[in-house]
């Protein structure tokens, strides 16, 4: 990480078309975020309330990249279950 980055914390807002984010900070600032090419190569879901990590630049406070979703364990995700084995189909 370059030294003219800054690291920050903050959590899903809301959910835009094109990979892009509002996330709010823990002092209530809301900024626009982009997932980064690991997150997006490695196939990681990032939904509303998730906490994720970010880095920003200090000449624009508006933007970030988000660079590693924390895992939350009280959370729902309200994701399917999803079951890649054999399916049972009546005949």
């Amino acid at each position: 990480m370059p030294d003219d980055e800054v690291e920050v914390e903050g959590k899903i807002v809301s959910v835009l078309p094109g990979t892009m984010f509002r996330v709010e900070l823990s002092n209530g600032h809301r900024v626009l975020a982009h997932i980064s090419g690991k997150l997006r190569k490695h196939f990681i879901k990032i939904t509303t309330g998730d906490t994720v990590k970010m880095v920003m630049s200090p000449y624009d406070l508006d933007k970030a990249r988000i660079t590693y979703r924390l895992r939350n364990s009280n959370s729902n995700r309200n994701a399917p279950i999803r079951s890649y084995g054999p399916r049972n189909r009546k005949r």
